[in-house]
């Protein structure tokens, strides 16, 4: 009996890992799913028809540019500037800030919010709008993003912007 009191101490085992709390940090931790403070914006970003390309500039942070095509000349094409903090991606496009937000980042996607500033709708055409635009990367290539062009051919984050 007394050897059997000796060997449990009634305390839980301390060499045994925590698990994580959320299976987000759990597949971080396990490489599923790529950390976004490790990420770099830059590159271009895609889903169908629409377009998101963001570039390094040395005044601004970085350079954004999005399009959008629904057919039938229904698009919606700017350009601005962009910075990050953590996962929220913030997003002005134009030079007088009336359409400015923040998007989700997760390292591989971007999502705009589904409710834009009022000012958002004059680079949009006929009913075409930014809201709830969800791209993925296509490419982590500066180059490549700079090389995006609307559907006018104008490039949305090249020098000729």
């Amino acid at each position: 009996m007394l050897l059997l009191a000796a060997c449990s101490s009634g305390s839980a085992p301390t060499d045994k890992p925590q698990p994580p709390q959320d299976l987000e940090k759990a597949a971080i931790e396990r490489g599923l799913v790529r950390n976004p403070a490790d990420t770099d914006i830059a590159g271009l970003y895609a889903r169908d028809t629409d377009r998101v390309c963001i570039v390094p500039d040395e005044e601004l942070g970085y350079r954004v540019g999005a399009f959008v095509d629904y057919g039938d000349r229904i698009t919606c094409s700017g350009t601005g500037r962009a910075s990050r903090v953590g996962e929220a991606l913030h997003i002005e496009f134009g030079e007088d800030g009336s359409c400015s937000f923040d998007a989700r980042y997760d390292g591989d996607k971007i999502a705009f919010p589904g409710a834009l500033p009022d000012g958002c709708t004059k680079f949009c055409a006929k009913r075409a709008s930014y809201a709830g635009l969800e791209v993925s990367r296509l490419s982590e290539s500066a180059a490549e993003a700079a090389a995006m062009r609307d559907a006018n051919g104008k490039r949305l984050c090249g020098a000729d912007k």
